[in-house]
């Protein structure tokens, strides 16, 4: 059996080793590796082949030094503890993976400054493109977006501001559409309970709040915002809290599903009816909300086809394709279950 031929400087397969076993140009063998759609497919079937005969490994900082950017993605997401950003993630990560190129996570913890210090961190390793959520961020961060000369594009907001890559939804018109829902079940004291306060929370709640003007029918007092991290826990305590306000309210909408799960079990322990005395929904459809007793009425987010569009977007941008459409929106669906 013939050996794979070898760098002399490393005991490496190289690229040229590839490109030589493929009879390709070593500049053909590298646009095949990248999952460039200009590439013959015969040719990239070729180049798979000998990657895969000579067991080559690529050198993500030799291919940084030898181009202007590398075969990393940055992307940062506020939390891993949420199960919406994790399937974000995994799908934005896939897409990234199948085209060759691998993902550096920065976990933001909702905290501006601690952004701006993995951002400085990971353009360090020159990589290929960013992924970001929403657009709340200190401008320190977005000059660094801005002067690295890296492609971004943001993640579960969309904006229409020239320049600007997005892929996400409008949460503001989700918050008004599940208001509008409560309101078409009869209810007239909708309370909006929310947690963590971050960005596209307060966007919920002003999608809530323009229903229930339209309707006449806001009130300050509705409102039930504490800035602690969301849990079940903390939904169980805001329940409770809600519950017991006089005039009493008819339905509760939390701005994240774990509140209202919270919720559910805590009207369970209390023995309040819900939705007969109470209406609960919720936001995001997150694992187990279809599982509750009764099962949970909810805003289903599109989370994974979020992260797959946006990995396609940037994608694109990484390679000089022409986005013919920057601001994709991918709405969002009222699911109705018992709870309402």
């Amino acid at each position: 059996m013939q050996k794979a031929p070898r760098s002399r400087a490393t005991g490496r397969v190289t690229l040229a080793d590839v490109a030589q076993a493929a009879q390709v140009s070593p500049i053909t063998a590298s646009r095949a590796l990248r999952g460039e759609r200009a590439v013959d497919p015969e040719l990239v079937a070729r180049v798979q082949a000998a990657v895969e005969r000579l067991g080559y490994v690529p050198d993500p900082a030799a291919r940084a030094l030898a181009s202007r950017h590398g075969t990393q993605v940055a992307l940062l997401v506020p939390a891993l503890s949420n199960a919406l950003f994790v399937d974000l993630l995994e799908a934005a990560q896939g897409t990234l993976a199948r085209a060759g190129y691998q993902t550096l996570i920065g976990v933001t913890h909702y905290d501006a400054e601690e952004e701006e210090q993995l951002l400085r961190s990971q353009l360090l390793h020159r990589p290929a493109g960013i992924l970001v959520s929403g657009f709340d961020r200190s401008e320190r961060t977005r000059q660094l977006i801005a002067g690295s000369g890296v492609p971004c594009v943001h993640l579960m907001e969309t904006s229409s501001a020239e320049g600007v890559y997005s892929v996400g939804l409008s949460q503001r018109d989700a918050g008004h559409a599940m208001t509008q829902h409560l309101l078409a079940r009869g209810r007239r004291r909708i309370a909006f309970a929310a947690a963590q306060l971050d960005p596209r929370t307060m966007q919920r709640l002003e999608g809530w709040r323009d229903a229930m003007r339209d309707a006449g029918l806001h009130g300050p007092t509705l409102e039930w915002l504490n800035p602690a991290p969301s849990s079940l826990a903390l939904g169980g305590v805001l329940f409770e809290q809600i519950v017991g306000q006089v005039p009493p309210v008819d339905a509760i909408f939390f701005c994240n599903d774990d509140l209202a799960q919270g919720a559910l079990l805590c009207a369970l322990r209390m023995g309040v009816p819900v939705p007969q005395r109470v209406a609960i929904a919720g936001f995001n459809d997150l694992t187990g909300s279809d599982q509750m007793v009764p099962p949970l009425t909810t805003v289903r987010t599109p989370r994974a086809e979020i992260g797959a569009e946006a990995a396609a977007m940037l994608l694109q941008l990484i390679r000089g394709e022409t986005v013919t459409k920057r601001c994709i929106d991918l709405g969002f669906e009222i699911v109705v279950r018992a709870s309402t």
